[in-house]
């Protein structure tokens, strides 16, 4: 049961960790990597959106 419910695929934490980049600019006050995260966000949340769907669709 417990391995059941900590399956995640590995797009939804792909896109996960891209979305941390545009934090981790902000908080150093790096523009350069705070933009580079911006593009990073928006593609982590299309992959995450993609993993999550898989998942849905796997467990039937």
């Amino acid at each position: 049961m417990f391995e059941e419910s900590c399956e995640l695929d590995k797009d939804v934490i792909k896109g996960t960790l891209k979305q941390v980049r545009e934090c981790i600019g902000k908080v150093a006050s790096d523009a350069s990597l705070e933009a580079e995260g911006k593009i990073d966000h928006a593609e982590g949340a299309l992959r995450k959106a993609f993993g999550e769907t898989k998942d849905v669709l796997n467990k039937d």
